[in-house]
């Protein structure tokens, strides 16, 4: 029955895009995409919420929190074993892949990512993981644009809209923030987009955030009813939270990378290290129960009246009116979050860090405006704050603060924090940027030579393969010979520069054709002058393996038309300059999304 329904809904499209112009079946495509996204969302959000419910109940009849330490094993070695049986043993990790599939993959993403990472994230963070939803939600989103697209035939610059309108419905119904969703599409992934791309994503947005509205609970989704005024007093305050958020920002990233690289570089079987990992992180969540899951539902207590509640049948309950055990337990808490992250993804487990950097941001906005209202410095508005901080560290962590700014603008149901959402995520961001060239999705790729960036040209360099424009055709000549021979080949070719190469094919120089046209014109001195003694050192190499924003970097500080390339220490060709820059040209005309 709903396979027949899905057919006879792919055969009302097909029509559709037989009838509609290509830009009518955009906007109905991102429709489509949007709605899609939605119940993603919807399932995965359910799920979740679901879990942390029946672990909570069961933890208020035990008094005791081990059944949230035993959740988050289970779920993380069901991970493991999904992965390995029904996944093929590998799943992609990280928005990044979103973009490594935009910029080297023509926007193609396999289609298991439409499933995949619903499935995995759903075990780890439903179950208990430390981690976030909204990575897996981007990625499913991400896969839902690329295979439609794919599926009626659309071109690299519709899949790669397509890509951005997934994006953009997922973090939109994720967070009902449709100025967000948009925003993180454009700024995060899509970096290059026109004005008149802008309307696709956006319908595709409220799409997403409307269905999520109309059937998804609302005390499911991350909100803030309690929002007091602003103060300008309080800029001093604010200014230095964000230095604060900016400087713990490169704390998380960092040492999250540490645990995911140890993790990874464990020669131990897979379940064995999924044991391990789960274990550590049972054992942090034992002690700080607020780590399980995704953590929402502890950032809205710490934002309202009794955030004392967070002690509740934790191993420091008797003293949840404490003001200064509390803080202790909140400042604890949010420098351990990194580690139980790390540990939930490192050990095997699915999600990612849009949440924690929610969580880590709330935890440091309670923590730092308490202890200033506890020491009697002044009395600051704590539940601002604590949603203030959320968008610094969000971001300085994923260098996106007008998303950061926009998401927590409209989670707060306002706009009345708007100033210090601007002070604190662009202090943020100046220092994180200052000190971590790259965000912390971005930074395995760069590790691994691709790294995408705001910079446009650095992002389509990038993108092209140096093999496509290297000329092996090109007539080489021995050290030995004398000009005539050179002669008889610039008269033969349309050549006018030579590699100069030896018996074993080492370069020992090139000749250029402009340098030697006054002695080509004298008989006496072609016949007794020999190439060595007119050869020049080349201003710049090439290696083989040089990405194109290093080519290119040679041919500005080279001054020259021509480069020779090596491959495997031996002569291999020439690159031209202006061979290079039509490749660059075409290929921005083919990724500029219009």
């Amino acid at each position: 029955m709903i396979k027949k329904l899905f057919q006879r809904l792919e055969s009302i499209i097909a029509l559709s895009q037989s009838i509609l112009t290509p830009k009518q079946f955009i906007f109905l495509s991102s429709v489509l995409v949007g709605i899609s996204c939605a119940f993603a969302v919807i399932v995965l959000k359910t799920f979740a919420h679901s879990v942390f419910s029946f672990a909570t109940y069961i933890n208020g009849i035990l008094k005791l929190s081990f059944i949230n330490s035993i959740l988050p094993i289970i779920g993380i070695v069901l991970t493991v074993f999904v992965v390995k049986k029904v996944l093929n043993g590998t799943i992609q990790k990280g928005t990044s892949q979103i973009l490594y599939a935009v910029a080297k993959k023509a926007s193609i993403i396999p289609k298991k990512q439409m499933y995949a990472q619903i499935i995995t994230s759903s075990l780890t963070v439903g179950l208990g993981g430390s981690a976030g939803l909204e990575s897996p939600i981007v990625i499913t989103g991400a896969a839902f644009g690329s295979n439609y697209a794919q599926n009626y035939k659309l071109a690299y610059k519709d899949r790669t809209l397509l890509i951005g309108c997934g994006v953009a419905a997922g973090i939109a119904a994720a967070f009902n923030a449709p100025i967000a969703g948009v925003l993180f599409a454009i700024e995060v992934l899509l970096v290059d987009v026109s004005i008149s791309a802008f309307t696709p994503i956006m319908i595709s947005a409220a799409t997403g955030a409307l269905v999520s509205a109309i059937v998804l609970d609302e005390s499911i989704l991350l909100s803030f009813k309690k929002q007091e005024n602003f103060d300008y007093h309080n800029i001093p305050f604010y200014l230095i939270l964000g230095v604060l958020t900016g400087l713990v920002a490169i704390y998380y990233s960092r040492n999250f990378q540490r645990v995911e690289h140890y993790f990874a570089k464990q020669q131990i079987g897979t379940y064995k290290k999924a044991l391990i990992g789960s274990s550590l992180l049972a054992l942090l969540i034992f002690i700080f129960p607020t780590l399980f899951g995704e953590g929402y539902e502890s950032i809205k207590i710490l934002s309202e009246a009794n955030p004392g509640q967070l002690l509740n049948n934790t191993l420091f309950g008797d003293f949840r009116n404490n003001e200064w055990v509390l803080l202790l337990f909140v400042g604890a808490t949010m420098m351990v979050k990194v580690f139980a992250s790390g540990l939930t993804i490192g050990s095997g487990g699915n999600g990612g860090n849009f949440a924690p950097s929610l969580f880590l941001g709330s935890y440091l906005g309670y923590f730092f405006s308490k202890l200033i209202s506890l020491t009697g410095l002044s009395h600051l508005p704590i539940s601002n704050f604590t949603m203030v901080g959320m968008a610094g560290i969000l971001s300085g962590l994923f260098h996106a603060p007008l998303t950061a700014i926009f998401l927590i603008a409209e989670i707060t149901g306002g706009y009345g924090l708007m100033i210090p959402l601007m002070i604190v995520s662009s202090i943020s961001f100046a220092i994180s940027k200052r000190y971590e060239k790259y965000s912390l999705d971005v930074k395995n790729l760069a590790k691994k030579g691709h790294a995408f960036t705001s910079n446009k040209d650095s992002n389509i360099l990038s993108t092209l393969d140096i093999d496509t424009i290297i000329q092996c055709d090109y007539l080489t000549v021995h050290p030995e010979e004398n000009l005539s021979k050179l002669v008889d080949l610039i008269s033969h070719s349309n050549q006018v520069v030579f590699a100069v190469v030896n018996d074993e094919k080492d370069l020992v120089g090139v000749v250029h054709f402009n340098d030697i046209r006054e002695i080509i014109f004298n008989a006496y001195r072609v016949k007794y002058t020999q190439i060595k003694d007119v050869m020049k050192t080349p201003a710049e190499i090439i290696l083989s393996h040089d990405s194109m924003e290093v080519v290119m970097t040679k041919f500005e500080r080279s001054k020259t038309a021509f480069l020779p390339v090596l491959r495997n220490e031996k002569y291999f060709g020439f690159i031209s300059k202006s061979i290079a820059l039509e490749a660059y040209r075409m290929k921005l005309r083919s990724m500029t999304i219009e």
